[in-house]
């Protein structure tokens, strides 16, 4: 099992030595990886076309490869995974880019974690399709998966123009791996297709999430995957939930296939970063 640390970003604030010893602190405590959200822009939740998700514009994010650029510079070890970036409203190639050079800096940290999103306010800032943004992904991720493992690529279809061009530097990892996120049927079915991983987006009891990990299982079956080289990664919140609550949730993801469990610090009543470090300092103890 890994253990990772959610990275409370919307109640953290902006200070980047503060962002360091978090950081810091979550390597030197022997957690395996930090795990990022990701948003481009936040949006007024009663505009005309509301939106229903769970963040406004009133929650901070950082960039997530600005912020591992950051990172790389001040860790040596903890993987740097983003939980996941909202990949079908981005340009395929500049992500190819910006990941390669994250996984450059890093020394071959980055796990690329991807799914389609919610607020489709992003998407038509960003001059995107919101309506079709599970067909054009699985399309991104070949293109990825190209320009990460050979110097030159042509790859020509109605969404992406690639002649003979390519990235350099390379990343350090051909290819970096991709996990999912997302639980309706053509989620999953996507992910047993073409993810290294599925992110299990915070189902937290694994009793709520045995029925998607069963489902998938069986899709793994029907792509001629091996499970057991396949990741399952989820969350777990420590708001209104005691050390032995938090430990038994884990063992019971544990018991489930789980291969990946980060803490989630967030909407716990924190009100300083430093509540935040102390938080992830408690509960890795129980880990050890």
């Amino acid at each position: 099992m890994h253990y990772g640390v959610v990275f409370p970003q919307i109640e953290f604030g902006n200070d980047p030595e503060k962002i360091r010893d978090y950081a810091q602190t979550a390597e030197a405590l022997g957690y395996d990886y930090f795990l990022v959200y990701d948003h481009v822009l936040g949006a007024d939740p009663n505009r005309a076309r509301r939106l229903t998700g769970p963040y406004t514009h009133q929650d901070p994010f950082h960039e997530p490869m600005v912020l591992f650029g950051f990172l790389a510079a001040v860790t040596k070890r903890i993987q740097l995974t983003t939980g996941i970036l909202i990949l079908p409203q981005r340009q395929t190639v500049l992500v190819a880019k910006q990941a390669a050079e994250v996984d450059v800096l890093s020394g071959g940290r980055l796990r690329l974690g991807v799914g389609l999103g919610w607020n489709h306010v992003e998407y038509e800032a960003l001059g995107m399709k919101f309506e079709t943004r599970g067909h054009r992904m699985e399309e991104q991720v070949e293109v990825l998966r190209k320009l990460w493992s050979a110097p030159l690529v042509t790859h020509r279809t109605d969404h992406h123009v690639i002649d003979h061009a390519g990235l350099n530097p390379m990343p350090v990892q051909r290819p970096i791996p991709i996990w999912f996120g997302g639980a309706v049927e053509p989620a999953l079915r996507r992910v047993a297709k073409l993810a290294d991983g599925w992110i299990a987006s915070g189902r937290t009891s694994a009793t709520g999430a045995k029925p998607f990990v069963e489902q998938l299982n069986r899709f793994l079956i029907e792509a001629g995957r091996d499970r057991k080289t396949f990741g399952l990664d989820t969350w777990i919140s420590i708001a209104n939930s005691s050390l032995e609550e938090w430990r038994r949730r884990v063992d019971e993801w544990r018991g489930l296939g789980g291969t990946h469990v980060a803490v989630d610090t967030m909407r716990a009543g924190f009100k300083t970063p430093q509540e935040h470090i102390d938080a992830i300092r408690r509960f890795r103890d129980i880990l050890a």
